[in-house]
């Protein structure tokens, strides 16, 4: 499994793609409060973390967590606010953060660079608290130019059999636009 290379990241904060993915629509469509504690997992270079904290208010809290301490380190550079705790996690099997903290887990194209996709998902269970909303957003398992290779994608199918299997309740599913799909829980 491929991690997305930080040396890309300047890619993932432009125009067209606030098109396709708007990050702050996205959020309150899938239920981000103010006053609202949010773990952004795999938060790379803050695309979501940023428009979070201000959904979220100075009585919320964003914790950005990654792996890539590079990509941390880019989020760092936009004078963040007292309300974004941004954590540096080892591996993508245990994160550095207390559990059932999490009203509102975001998994934002992360779900596929797993090896272990239901060890990762038992993590973010550990982390959500009961009823927590936990929603992914991943790449359609098709073939195109943009994003991971084909054979990395998860499907919709696939990922919906694992969180029934890890005891998530489906709340909402479907398309976001052409290449994403998106997937809403609770943990139960």
């Amino acid at each position: 499994m491929h991690k997305f290379n930080p040396e890309n990241a300047h890619r993932l904060h432009n125009d067209e793609r606030r098109k396709i993915l708007p990050p702050e629509e996205i959020l309150i469509e899938c239920g981000l409060k103010k006053g609202m504690t949010m773990a952004d997992v795999g938060c790379g270079s803050g695309y979501f973390t940023i428009p979070a904290s201000k959904i979220v208010g100075n009585s919320g809290k964003v914790y950005a967590i990654d792996v890539q301490e590079e990509m941390l380190n880019r989020l760092k550079q936009n004078n963040l606010p007292d309300n974004v705790i941004v954590l540096l996690a080892e591996n993508d099997y245990k994160f550095p953060i207390t559990d059932e903290i999490s009203d509102f887990t975001l998994l934002a194209f992360v779900v596929h660079e797993n090896r272990d996709i239901e060890r990762f998902l038992n993590e973010i269970k550990r982390i959500t608290k009961d009823k927590g909303k936990v929603v992914i957003l991943e790449w359609k398992k098709q073939f195109e130019e943009a994003g991971p290779p084909y054979e990395e994608r998860i499907s919709q199918v696939d990922l919906v059999k694992i969180l029934d299997k890890l005891d998530f309740s489906i709340v909402e599913q479907g398309d976001i636009n052409q290449s994403h799909y998106k997937i809403i829980c609770l943990k139960k």
